[in-house]
């Protein structure tokens, strides 16, 4: 549940930021009556996520134990890159994100009635959908699934509380290190997804090597028992793996986990002001 509810937080947080960025441009610049089309664009990319959700949970019920699998570890093995792909983006263009936003909603609102609706549905489309599958497939490593649901929907509600405190000025965060630690803490979670995703397409008869297990610690850590719950809520670590899942996990995480801190690193050294160039010394003139 703590893993699902900091999905839900780190996505939400990025689409409310979003949002708030863009009605406090439109309402510096005496626009306010744009605002409408930014919350229909919302309101559009809230119920596509909604829908694409059900239909991820709905939709495979009537196929093949097989079929279900392949499509389930297809789409978990996606949903790690697409998590993956989103902390490195947000940590590249987070400092920029302010000025592009402007930019298209300058664009936009001087072209037709429906470019802010498609600015609005896009920027918050796009954590919406990556939202929805990543929580699915996390979903499929639990025994109920209403707890991830519920873990995923906390956070989202965090992240639009906190969306208001900031808009109103109450509060303020460093955002650059809540993305940079919660970006350690996903790909950490996206390496146990991935691993599912691996475990599933070996069940589906897929990839080789099921009955293969690098270790089995049911004995010390039983399935049903508080710690390998949580393990399996937060990272997806469960007592048994096989050892392709292992070798997944590891061929994942550890060069992530090195370009991500290398690119925390290098965000933050460019973000270092210039030094004062010294001031060079004026020579006395010869005299001849």
């Amino acid at each position: 549940m703590i893993g699902n509810y900091l999905i839900g937080l780190r996505e939400g947080l990025e689409a409310v930021l979003i949002v708030v960025l863009l009605i406090a441009y439109l309402t510096k610049t005496n626009r306010r009556h744009l605002l409408p089309r930014i919350y229909a664009g919302v309101g559009v990319a809230v119920a596509v996520s909604l829908g694409f959700g059900a239909l991820l949970t709905f939709g495979p019920k009537g196929l093949t134990f097989q079929a279900q699998e392949i499509i389930g570890g297809t789409l978990s093995i996606l949903a790690a890159g697409l998590v993956t792909w989103m902390i490195f983006w947000m940590a590249k263009t987070s400092k920029t994100l302010n000025k592009n936003l402007q930019h298209q909603v300058d664009q936009a609102a001087d072209g037709s009635a429906w470019g802010l609706v498609v600015v609005g549905a896009l920027s918050v489309g796009r954590e919406g959908l990556e939202t929805a599958l990543f929580i699915w497939a996390a979903a499929r490593t639990s025994e109920d699934t209403w707890e991830p649901l519920l873990g995923a929907g906390l956070g989202i509600a965090t992240a639009i509380l906190l969306g208001v405190l900031l808009h109103r000025g109450i509060v303020k965060i460093q955002l650059s290190k809540f993305f940079a630690y919660t970006g350690v803490l996903l790909v950490i979670v996206a390496a146990g997804v991935l691993a599912y995703g691996v475990h599933d397409l070996q069940e589906a008869g897929v990839l080789p090597g099921i009955n293969t297990l690098a270790f089995d610690l049911s004995a010390q850590l039983p399935p049903s028992g508080v710690a390998a719950t949580l393990l399996q809520g937060i990272f997806n670590f469960t007592p048994a793996m096989t050892v392709l899942q292992v070798a997944a996990w590891a061929a994942y995480i550890v060069p992530v986990m090195f370009f991500y801190l290398r690119a925390l690193r290098t965000g933050k050294q460019g973000a270092k002001p210039a030094p004062t160039p010294a001031q060079p010394r004026t020579q006395a003139p010869d005299n001849a």
